[in-house]
């Protein structure tokens, strides 16, 4: 199949030099600091809904990204040991940041996609908001609301199978799923709120740290002073980026699309009913797309001084990606919640369904992704 690649040669950005990065990075850098500040105010804890801190930890994370992604695609115009020092420990920090809203997204979308698949009230509905986005990046309130745009999808329940000895089997089905989902999603429940509490505990450890602190001074430091090759100031950021686009489009054309196209991927659920623990094979390469995609927009970003145009197709192939994502890892977590030790066999019946669903939810948005990236590239002012 035939890939449509992405134009390496932006014609609506400016001439961009080692001076548009260091600017980037400035600003970058200087959100940072400013979502530290926020988040020391609002006392530092997510615990009772404080959305202040929610915003300010979403934030650091948001620029610790974007710093670290620059920081990889332009490394040639910087002083490598210094590069090489802060890159992972943003990194780092943004992972740590990010684990206890995935859990709690993770248990959100797995309870109701078993209140959807039993169509019982076992489970409430819960209202799931998205947080809105800063000015002028809607690549960015996308990846946002991906976890919750996921989880609401599943929140309507299916009807029931017709009548007659199919319907009734149906019926007989959906009986048996309802036994377990209550057990099921009650061990969801304790597995996945202990790991949202520890996530939570060594995110407070970790911005406690001397570890943060360090990296910490040197954003600040990057805020006023950033560290370029004394050849960096007249350098051609173009070809950086167009680097940063051609591993993008050799990762997303050794994908299987070909498989994508076609709405079931028996293959997909083998691996996850194996009594491996092992992520799934086949979800690694997309979640690698995912990441570079995500560096091609930075890039982006760079050559317009932080005010690239929105990419229409970029934007629809993230928002897959990211619920491919969701997706793979709720997967996972009704699979690991299936190998726990003398659970019942409705409980494990009830969780594998719930691993079949997410998977086809895997199915679903690697379709939607191969959908998206055979457009042509659209842009809106």
């Amino acid at each position: 199949m035939a890939q449509q690649h992405l134009d390496p040669t932006d014609p609506t950005a400016d001439a961009a030099t080692g001076d548009a990065l260091a600017g980037y990075l400035r600003a970058q850098a200087t959100e940072f600091l400013r979502a530290l500040r926020l988040h020391r105010e609002t006392g530092g804890s997510s615990a009772g809904g404080a959305e202040g801190s929610v915003d300010a930890a979403r934030a650091l994370r948001r620029s610790a990204r974007r710093i670290s992604g620059t920081l990889h695609t332009f490394r040639p115009l910087l002083d490598p040991d210094w590069s090489e020092e802060i890159r992972p420990e943003l990194a780092w920090l943004s992972g740590t940041l990010g684990m206890e809203h995935a859990y709690e997204a993770r248990l959100e979308r797995l309870l109701l996609a078993l209140h959807r698949l039993s169509g019982s009230t076992a489970f409430p509905a819960q209202t799931v908001t998205a947080p809105a986005a800063g000015p002028g990046d809607p690549a960015t309130a996308a990846a946002r609301g991906s976890r919750a745009a996921g989880a609401a999808r599943t929140a309507a329940p299916a009807p029931l199978g017709p009548g007659g000895p199919a319907g009734r089997t149906a019926t007989q089905e959906r009986g048996n799923l309802t036994v377990g989902a209550a057990k099921a999603g009650a061990l969801l429940e304790r597995q996945l709120t202990l790991a949202r509490t520890r996530a939570h505990s060594t995110a407070l450890q970790a911005l406690g740290s001397s570890r943060f602190h360090a990296v910490a001074d040197k954003v600040a430091v990057l805020a006023s002073e950033v560290p370029l090759t004394p050849a960096a100031s007249a350098a051609d950021l173009h070809p950086l980026a167009a680097a940063a686009e051609e591993r993008l489009t050799d990762a997303v054309t050794a994908l299987p699309l070909v498989t994508a196209g076609h709405p079931y991927n028996a293959e997909a659920l083998v691996h996850g009913l194996s009594p491996d623990p092992s992520p799934h094979p086949q979800d690694g390469p997309w979640h690698q797309v995912r990441l570079l995609l995500r560096l091609h927009r930075y890039a982006r970003e760079v050559l317009h001084a932080g005010a690239a145009p929105v990419d229409v197709r970029l934007l629809t192939a993230g928002q897959a990606l990211n619920r491919h994502r969701d997706a793979s890892e709720a997967a996972a977590a009704a699979a690991q919640a299936a190998r726990t030790p003398r659970i019942t066999p409705a409980t494990a019946y009830a969780l594998g369904v719930l691993h079949a669903d997410q998977r086809h939810e895997v199915e679903a948005a690697r379709f939607a992704f191969q959908q998206a990236w055979q457009k042509r590239p659209v842009s809106a002012p």
